[in-house]
């Protein structure tokens, strides 16, 4: 009877030990930062937003110029000329400051669409992959490891990243 006791109590250790190697082995973890900094569609995507960054960039500096140009002409030219043309020109470099002022604040609310246009395909894209590759492995669930603070399981990151091609 002690025996049967004995083997009762070491066969429910050994299941109970078991299934928490189990729960353990169901969770594994990918960094997604990694995937989504070297994915080649994700670094096509920089380019193209460098280069529309850089054509909003030219043409601000442009204007910016433009009205400093203007305004160290007015200035000069303030004590010459009558206060009628003087009211007219503050109101022309108010006019244009409130021009660069408004297509700074366009071009930001422009690029951050874009941006978000083009990430968020690739980015749906890295989700079907993790998930595919998590459920073709047996896990239930996958954690981005950037903010765990303890990542000691299985990482997925190089099977996302060959199921995604690179």
């Amino acid at each position: 009877m002690k025996q049967i006791k004995t083997l009762l109590i070491a066969a429910v250790i050994f299941l109970s030990g078991n299934q928490a190697i189990n729960a353990q082995s169901k969770t594994a973890h990918v960094d997604v930062s990694e995937i989504m900094s070297k994915m080649p569609a994700m670094l096509e995507a920089q380019k193209q937003l460098e280069k529309l960054s850089g054509t909003y960039d030219t043409e601000y500096k442009g204007m910016v110029e433009e009205y400093q140009n203007k305004l160290k002409k007015y200035e000069q030219e303030a004590s010459t000329v009558t206060e009628a043309v003087n009211d007219t020109r503050s109101k022309e470099v108010q006019d244009m400051q409130k021009r660069i002022v408004d297509y700074r604040d366009n071009a930001q609310k422009e690029l951050q669409q874009k941006e978000s246009e083009i990430v968020k395909p690739i980015m749906e894209k890295v989700k079907v992959s993790i998930a595919k590759v998590g459920k073709a492995k047996g896990f239930q669930y996958v954690l981005n490891s950037e903010g765990l603070l303890l990542a000691d399981g299985p990482n997925l990151t190089a099977d996302v990243k060959k199921d995604l091609g690179f």
